[in-house]
Order: structure tokens, then C-alpha cells, then sequence
């Protein structure tokens, strides 16, 4: 199907486009494929132009398969039409030779979701050290990143397997992939050759590859758009709130030389951002900014400066970095953040909706609804050229204002995008705009209200000329447009705005009128002053929605701000089952429907006379839910979810009807994990004079492709990487023949930001080495320091060890000397050191299901005490809250286990939350089902609270909850609260599978 045919200007209408173009309007075209074109506009898809407005989903950080769909239903419901995905090269090239693509790293059902959502896929299959595979730490001895050959020989096959993994999904054979990235924000100086080595496998002829290739730079440093390794389509990221949260009371202003970068750096392509801020990452520390103040100052007022300062900009490809950001789980976190990725999305970790969410929605919305908005010229600014407007302040003048005029030429549609003129100001602006309409007419909006009001931090897309529907145009409005197309043959324009605010629109009523406001205290009609044109203007202090025009041609509707959030707009797929763009919009389908009240439309489909309608209720607000739907007469039954609703007509030959939803509320309990019988053992015998190490690995290498050296030694390399083990945690056991004169030994411990390392000689505790990082700031990723051996510890005549357990982050830097750089007796030398973390290193690692780097060396995780089914029969029982026997040092594994017995047929998002204040010095390493899904660092913090998704948690039988606790220091508190909480209840959500592999013994160390 095709694009919605817009009304045609009068020919001297287009005489005066063309003339008016001069520069403007001039378009260069590069063809990828018959499916897959752009120029200076667009992206232009199966001969669509399109906005690429698109969201940030990282598919490992959520390692349910089963719940991506609920993530890419919740793009999609939002106007969304993109998502922008990582592969992480460390997931799925684990090993030499090894390419995983099972599970929540599959790329084959990543896309299959995609297409049936009728979302398109920009990929990102970069290799830096964001998802750098461990073994490429060791094993490669050349810089990475460079034309080296033996980094080529590794990222090669890596690569190849991206290849074979998406050229049947891209667009051309009817999949979803229009784009791919070659790395992520590189410096072209440093990587260009680099560069075209990648591009040089992705166009090789026998690939298949025919999408753009793409490169994401961190700022306007004109990366890769010419030279050596540039790319098909360059990109550029900003983050205006920046990335480390000093001040969140601080708003940056806007950056105001987008376009002019633009026009400079790359006008023969279509402007944009492949990472826009949406949020950003958390840092450690108890003064840490948490997520949901990132989210307070990437709010709604953000979405609505920022992101339409970028549309005025004349971006026409806008990606949402994140979108959701979900966890970071296992040893995937960079050093300096937590467990939580919730990045203050607009769609949290534990996958609820925020008022982010809503603004979202209303932007995507309308630009699903503007196909005009896809091809426009930047005419000028208030600061500029700008000739065809001008902002006219309010008497008494209030805070300035600013807009900038955006303008298609084909159509003389305008968008003029307000703003404050000082973006940081929370006060009112109040004005009028001078605006020059397609046929040359002067006006000066609004005409019948007093004035467009921006309430502080807010902007607004004023239209003039704006189509909607096949056959109707607006002359202007200033009210806000939420949705226009044609439903049933109807051109349907729905208009919003706050209510203590007015709005206006101009525009030609047609057809034979059925229903039209009369007598409304908040709504005046008036004809006069110009020429077929019908103003109406919505009053100050309007709530709820009100058709305000309705006949057999056209549906003018309005709705407050508050009441239009609640208004969904979702797809109906094309009844072509050969169509793999079906549900795709302007592609394979133009058709929808509007629904009002629920908390999320998933989807509607149209089957004869029956609307049916998939979504969820929030199942803790209300009784009934009262619901609006508008759409074709000829439906005459709804169903929401299976179920019959039955639906009134408003008016007579209406297309909106009201119903109400069946009763939601519901009440859940869920286990008090105190109460549970929790079982105890040590998971520290690597302290004990008897513990057996023989089968260790022995840390004997004196060579090492980590560039950073030993400080101090004997030659011997104590790196954890040169021996497989690279990231939670690594044991190390340093032995020596004790003669008595041994006072004191020298560890240097590398583990990265805020990371710790615990050291015994033989089974006495010597200390905790301390890493730290608070907000980012105060780092601390290596310590060196001097413990001393109590002499009754030792020993003589006899072989010592000293013990160093170390949490190990993975690396911040290419390479990073995770280990022990360092080691020295103040008298005599280490007879032997050996090293242990997970069962089998990153090349025979035993869990593929949960992949390599979800456990490490502990003798807990080595014997599989942490996953579902391992028999604790024989332990002791004690309560976690009690903490380790003794208040001594050491780690101890407690599991315990419960029942679910969820409803059917319902989403409850679910925490595990440690409510015991920081300040505790411990770590906690949290399993559930197996799956480690939290690091507790009390003695830093912040994070307290650690969600985990239906599919690690069985809903319907039995789980269980491991915590392996590192008490750091002795004879001090350790006393752990951890609670089960929900966060929320939906009735609705998507089908769950579980795949949580329960202990055998092919899973553990063979002992």
C-alpha cells in the first residue's frame, strides 16, 4: 500500500514552490537496492519516504526472548517505526572459532519480532571494548581496533557470522534490517584503514550486504564522511545533559548549530543521530545520581525541548539512546556502573511506562501522521534569515520566544517549531506568530484566542497548510495534532493541548455535518474574517475529549493533554498474509483505529465486522475501565483480549463509540523471603591448609599480550585473562615454603572501578582491599598495598598460601590488567601461584544456556550451588539475614526456595530489594533460577533495588534464590533485609517461556 495521496496546491501554488526553491529543494539520490534509497531528505523504503524515529534496545540486557515482543509492542504503540540494536561480540564470539547465536543472543528471532511488529532494525555489530570477547585480551597481541593482522584475523569470523546471521533479513528479502553500523564513535585519523577493512568483508560481492553502513560520531568532528573508511551514511550523537550527573538541577541549554554542521559536513545526506540522549548511566557510590533522577532531568519537558530542537535541526533519522535500557546482568556492566542499565528510559528496567513514555507517544504519533514532515527545507530561524515570521510578543511582554520555520515545498505545508528563546527558562512565554501560509497570506496566530502560551520548558510544532486525511488541509493550528489520516474514507484530525492553555484551528469544514459543538462553555465557532475557513478555538480550562466537528467527510477532534496520553493509534495489518511488510506502516498498511483508556494497545486487527484489540489494563487503579474506540462503521463488535465488549455509538452515524472494560483490579501476594527456610554452607575452603588446588591453573606464563606490565615480581604474570578467567570472580593461591622470617607481603591488585579484593594467609584473615568509585569521581581500579603476616599464621618449615579472592570487573579499556600486578614477600619468593575462576574459562565454560559470563570462580558457582535443583539437604539452615557465622570475613552461599502461582494472563514486574540501609561491608552476588542478576555492593551502593523478569522467574512453580555474600571486613554488621516486591499489575502482556537449566553434574567443576 501506499503512502496517503495529500491535497494538490493550485498550480500557482507550485509555480511559486519552484521558484521560492532556488537552493532549496534540491534532492541526491544514492540507491542501495530497488527497496533502499536516500538523498539530502530521507531514508526512502519500498519508495516510501520515511522519519526514521527510532529507540535504543539492547536484546542481551533483557535475557528473556520471550519478552522482547513486549518491548518492541511498546515501541510500536509509541509511533515508533525503528530500533537501533548491539550485538555483543563477547556473547556471541565467547571463544576462538565459537559464534553463539542460541537464546537471548539470537539475531534470527530478534528479527522475526521486528518484522511482525513492523519495527525496521539498525544494527550496531561494533567489536570495541564495549562488548570486547575476554579472549581477544590474551590472545591478540597487537593493538585493537587497527589493521593488525592478528586483530583482523579475530574480528574476521565475528564479522562473517554477523553477515550470515542478517543478508537474508535485510530489506530486499523482505527483512527488517536497513542499516549497519562498522563501530562505534572511533576517531577517523587513528581508524580510518581499520575501517575500510570492515567495509571492504560487509561489500564484498559473496556477502550479500547491500544496506548502508553507517558510523555514529561522538561529536561534530566530521568522522568518516570523506577519506579513508568513510561510510555510506554518517551520524552524530549528542548527549546535551552529558553523561555524569554533577548537578541534575543544572538543564543545559540547547546546542544551536546542528543544521549549520549539517549543511557543512554531509548536505547530500539526510541529517542524523544515531544516539540522542535519553537518559544515561548510573555510577557507584551512596551520592550516585540514581535512575530515576536521570529520568527527572531527560523528562517529558526534555523530550519535548530537546528532541523538537532536533526535528527543527531538519534531522530526519533520530535515534533514542536508550529507549530501554534494562540489566546489566552477570558480568556485562562496565566498571564504573551497577547492575541496573535502566539508563532513566522512558521505559524502565522492570519494563513499566513513564510520563517519558507518554510525551514520546505524542511526538510519534504525529509524525506518523505527517508525511509531510518528512520532506521539508529549513527556511530560517528567528535569529536568521527567517523572512515568512516572526514571533510577536504578548503586552506585557513575558519570556521571550524563538521559532524556527521548517518547510515542505511540494505541498508549502509549514511546521514552525516554538521554544523558549533561553531554553533553560521555567517561565511563561506568551506571544503570537506572524506566519505566511502556502498561497502568500499574512496571518497572525492564533486569531480568535489571545495568545500561544509555553508553559516554561516546552516547545511546540505550530502547522500551517497541514494535510490530513486524502482531501482535507488545515489553513493553521496552533493547538497541538496528536493524529490525522482517514479512517473508513473519513479525514480525521485529532487535535490536543494543555488545558490551561488556548488552542486554535483554522481549516474548511466539509461534507454534511451530523455533529458539530454547540453551547460549549470552552469551545467558540466563528466563519468570519476569512474567506472558507472555520476557526475553532478551545477555551482555557477544557478537560477531556470532545469531537468537535463530525460528518460524512471529516472528524475534527480535541482532547486535553492529560486526556489525549491516554489515546492510542495502533496499526492494522494488512490482510495480505504474503506481505512480509504487512503490519509496516505507509508499506504495507495505512489503516488504524483509535483507542482511548488503556494503559498500552498492543495491537488491532480487523476481521469482517469485529474489531479485536490486544493490550494491557493497569489492574491496580480501577474497577472498569472506560474506553473510547474510533473507527470504521462498519465495525459493529469489539473484543479486548478474547473478550466481548459491547460498545454505544455517541451519535448517530458516528464513528466513535464508548464501552467499558471488563473489572481489572486484582490483588497479588507474593513469598516473604525471610520466612523462607534458607540453607547455609562455606564457600571459602580455598582457605583452609588442606584445600586441594592440584587441578588449578598454574600462573606460570612470563609473557603476556596485555600491554600494561608486571610492577613488581619474580617475571611471572599474574593476569586473569592470560589464564581464562576474565571477569566476576578470580582466586588466586600463592604458595610458599615459610622459613619464620616472613613479616609482611606486597599485593598490587588490579580489579577496576570499585572493585575489592579480600587476602588470607592460609586461614587467617589479613585484610580487604578497597576500590572505589563515587559518582564517577574518587576512582580507585588498583590498589598496592602491604599486608602483614601474624606470625602465628605461619607456617615454618611448611607450605604457606596466600589467599586473594578478587572481584574482577570486566574491561573499561582494551586490555585492562585485571589480576595481581604486582606480588612480594618482604623475605623470600613465591614457590607457585595458581588461579581459578569460572568452570572451564572462556573456552569451556559449561552453562551455554546462560552463556559465558554469567558466574565466576566461587566454590559455590564452581559446584553449581547456584542453580535451580542442587541439593541442600545436608546443609545448615540459617536465616540471610544473620549474615556469615561469626561475623568473620569470608563467603558464604545461602539458597533458599519458593513457589509462584501468578494469574494467567497477567504482566506483574517484580524486584528483589535489599532494604537494610547502605554501609554494610559486603558484596552480594544474587542468582535467581541461576541467572545472576544482581551485585549488591553495600558499601558503596546505590543499588538497592534489582528487578528480574517473568522467564528467570518461573510464575507457575517453583525458583530459586541463591546469594553468594562476601563479608568484607570482620566483627561488623552484615545483616541483609532482601525483600520479594511487585512493581506492578497488568492485565495483558505477552506469552512467557522459561529456559532456566537446572544442576547436573555437566555443569559443574569435575570433582
Amino acid at each position: 500500500m501506499k503512502l496517503i495521496t495529500l491535497t494538490v496546491l493550485p498550480l500557482w501554488a507550485w509555480i511559486l514552490s519552484l521558484i521560492l526553491q532556488g537552493t532549496f529543494g534540491q534532492s541526491s539520490l544514492k540507491t542501495f537496492s530497488p527497496d533502499l534509497q536516500f538523498d539530502n531528505y530521507t531514508l526512502i523504503l519500498k519508495g516510501q519516504r520515511i522519519f526514521l524515529h527510532s529507540g535504543e534496545f539492547h536484546t542481551f540486557r533483557l535475557p528473556v526472548p520471550s519478552l522482547w515482543p513486549d518491548i518492541l509492542d511498546k515501541f510500536k504503540a509509541a509511533g515508533f517505526n525503528a530500533i537501533s540494536v548491539y550485538v555483543h561480540m563477547g556473547l556471541v564470539n565467547p571463544s576462538p572459532g565459537v559464534m553463539d547465536f542460541d537464546g537471548y543472543r539470537s539475531l534470527s528471532a530478534l528479527y522475526e519480532a521486528a518484522r511482525l511488529a513492523g519495527l525496521w532494525i539498525y544494527i550496531n555489530g561494533e567489536t570495541t571494548a564495549g562488548g570486547l570477547p575476554h579472549w581477544v585480551t590474551s590472545q591478540v597481541k597487537s593493538e585493537l581496533r587497527t589493521t593488525a593482522a592478528d586483530w583482523n584475523a579475530a574480528w574476521t569470523p565475528y564479522i562473517q557470522a554477523i553477515i550470515g546471521q542478517t543478508n537474508q533479513s535485510q530489506i530486499s528479502n523482505g527483512g527488517p534490517v536497513i542499516a549497519i553500523q562498522i563501530d562505534n564513535e572511533y576517531d577517523q585519523e587513528e581508524g580510518g584503514p581499520y575501517f575500510a577493512e570492515i567495509e571492504a568483508l560487509y561489500r564484498d560481492p559473496s556477502s550479500g550486504i547491500e544496506v548502508p553502513l553507517t558510523h555514529n560520531d561522538p561529536g561534530m568532528l566530521d568522522a568518516f564522511i570523506n577519506g579513508t573508511g568513510a561510510v555510506d551514511l554518517y551520524g552524530m550523537d549528542a548527549y546535551p545533559q552529558g553523561l555524569v550527573a554533577s548537578n541534575l538541577s543544572i538543564w543545559n541549554p540547547i546546542e544551536m548549530g546542528y543544521h549549520t554542521y549539517h549543511e557543512e559536513a554531509n548536505p547530500s545526506q539526510p541529517w542524523y543521530s544515531p544516539e540522542f540522549q535519553s537518559g544515561a548511566f548510573d555510577g557507584w557510590g551512596p551520592d550516585a545520581t540514581g535512575y530515576e533522577d536521570w529520568r527527572a532531568v531527560t523528562d517529558a519537558d526534555f523530550v519535548s525541548v530537546f528532541y523538537l530542537h532536533t526535528w527543527a535541526s531538519n534531522a530526519k533519522l533520530v535515534n533514542y539512546y536508550m529507549l530501554y535500557g534494562g540489566t546489566s546482568w552477570g558480568a556485562l556492566p562496565y566498571p564504573y556502573v551497577y547492575t541496573s542499565y535502566d539508563y532513566g528510559a522512558a521505559i524502565t528496567e522492570a519494563r513499566t511506562l513513564t510520563r517519558k513514555y507518554t510525551e514520546l507517544k505524542l511526538q510519534g504519533i504525529f509524525l506518523r501522521s505527517s508525511p509531510e514532515f518528512y520532506k521539508t527545507d529549513w527556511i530560517g530561524t528567528s535569529s536568521s534569515n527567517l523572512t515568512e515570521g516572526a514571533i510577536i510578543p504578548s503586552s506585557p511582554p513575558t519570556s521571550p520566544a524563538f521559532v524556527t520555520l521548517l518547510r515542505n515545498l511540494d505541498t508549502g505545508a509549514g511546521f514552525w517549531i516554538v521554544r523558549q528563546n533561553d531554553s533553560t527558562s521555567l517561565a511563561l512565554s506568551s506571544f503570537k506568530l506572524n506566519v505566511t501560509t502556502a498561497s502568500n497570506q499574512k496571518l497572525t496566530i492564533p486569531i480568535v484566542a489571545s495568545s500561544i502560551n509555553l508553559d516554561g520548558r516546552e516547545s511546540k510544532v505550530i502547522t500551517t497548510d497541514y494535510a490530513f486525511g486524502s482531501r482535507s488541509r488545515t489553513l493553521y493550528s496552533t493547538a497541538l495534532i496528536f493524529f490525522s489520516g482517514s479512517i473508513d474514507g473519513i479525514d480525521v484530525l485529532f487535535l490536543y493541548g494543555d488545558s490551561d492553555q488556548e488552542h486554535e484551528v483554522g481549516l474548511n469544514l466539509t461534507g454534511s455535518a451530523n455533529r458539530t459543538v454547540q453551547d460549549h462553555t470552552h469551545v467558540q465557532i466563528t466563519s468570519d474574517g476569512i474567506p472558507s475557513t472555520t476557526i475553532i478555538t478551545v477555551k482555557s480550562g477544557f478537560q477531556g475529549f470532545i469531537p468537535l466537528y463530525e460528518s460524512d467527510t471529516q472528524l475534527i477532534l480535541f482532547a486535553d493533554k492529560d486526556t489525549v496520553s491516554d489515546f492510542w493509534a495502533p496499526t492494522v495489518a494488512s490482510d495480505n498474509l504474503t506481505d512480509p511488510f504487512a503490519n509496516y506502516w505507509s508499506i504495507g498498511t495505512n489503516e488504524t483505529v483509535l483507542v482511548g483508556g488503556p494503559y498500552l494497545v498492543r495491537s488491532a486487527v480487523i476481521s469482517g465486522t469485529e474489531l479485536a484489540l490486544k493490550g494491557d489494563l493497569n489492574a491496580t487503579n480501577t474497577e472498569q475501565m472506560p474506553l473510547t474506540v474510533i473507527a470504521s462503521s462498519t465495525v459493529k463488535s469489539l473484543t479486548w483480549n478474547g473478550e466481548n465488549v459491547s460498545l454505544e455509538l455517541t451519535a448517530n452515524e458516528s464513528m466513535i463509540r464508548t464501552g467499558k472494560l471488563s473489572s481489572t483490579k486484582i490483588s497479588i501476594q507474593v513469598p516473604d523471603l525471610e520466612a523462607l527456610e534458607w540453607k547455609f554452607n562455606n564457600s571459602l575452603p580455598e582457605v583452609h591448609t588442606n584445600f586441594d588446588d592440584s587441578d588449578w591453573a598454574i600462573a606460570n606464563h612470563t609473557t603476556t599480550n596485555i600491554p600494561f606490565p608486571m610492577y613488581y615480581g619474580d617475571g611471572r604474570i599474574l593476569y586473569g585473562c592470560d589464564y581464562g578467567f576474565c571477569e566476576n570472580v578470580v582466586l588466586w593461591r600463592g604458595h610458599f615454603n615459610a622459613s619464620g622470617s616472613e613479616k609482611s607481603v606486597n599485593l598490587s591488585i588490579n580489579g577496576g572501578a570499585a572493585f575489592a579484593a579480600s587476602v588470607w594467609l592460609n586461614d587467617r584473615f589479613l585484610n580487604t582491599s578497597f576500590g572505589n568509585s563515587t559518582n564517577n569521581a574518587n576512582v580507585i581500579e588498583e590498589t598496592d598495598e602491604i599486608f602483614d603476616l601474624p606470625t602465628d599464621a605461619l607456617l615454618t618449615g611448611q607450605d604457606n598460601v596466600i589467599t586473594v579472592v578478587q572481584s574482577e570487573a570486566i574491561n573499561d579499556d582494551a586490555k585492562s590488567p585485571r589480576g595481581i600486578r604486582g606480588f612480594q614477600l618482604n623475605t623470600g619468593n613465591f614457590t607457585e601461584w595458581r588461579v581459578q575462576g569460572k568452570v572451564g574459562g572462556y573456552v569451556n565454560y559449561r552453562d551455554k544456556v546462560r552463556g559465558v559470563l554469567n558466574e565466576g570462580g566461587l566454590f559455590g558457582e564452581r559446584h553449581g550451588w547456584h542453580l535451580p535443583g542442587f541439593d541442600t539437604s545436608s546443609w545448615a539452615s540459617r536465616k540471610l539475614s544473620t549474615g556469615n557465622p561469626s561475623s568473620e570475613a569470608g563467603i558464604g552461599f545461602f539458597v533458599a526456595s519458593f513457589n509462584l502461582s501468578m494469574p494467567q494472563g497477567y504482566d506483574i514486574p517484580m524486584s528483589f530489594t535489599f532494604s537494610e540501609p547502605l554501609g554494610q561491608p559486603y558484596r552480594a552476588y544474587m542468582f535467581i533460577n541461576g541467572w545472576m542478576m544482581g551485585k549488591r555492593v553495600a558499601n558503596l551502593g546505590p543499588q538497592s533495588k534489582f528487578p528480574v523478569h517473568e522467564g528467570i522467574l518461573n510464575y507457575h512453580g517453583k525458583n530459586t534464590v541463591a546469594v553468594a555474600l562476601w563479608s568484607m571486613t570482620p566483627n561488623a554488621t552484615v545483616a541483609l533485609q532482601l525483600q520479594l516486591v511487585i512493581d506492578g499489575i497488568f492485565k495483558g502482556g505477552v506469552n512467557v517461556a522459561v529456559n532456566n537449566p537446572s544442576w547436573s553434574s555437566e555443569l559443574i567443576e569435575g570433582r
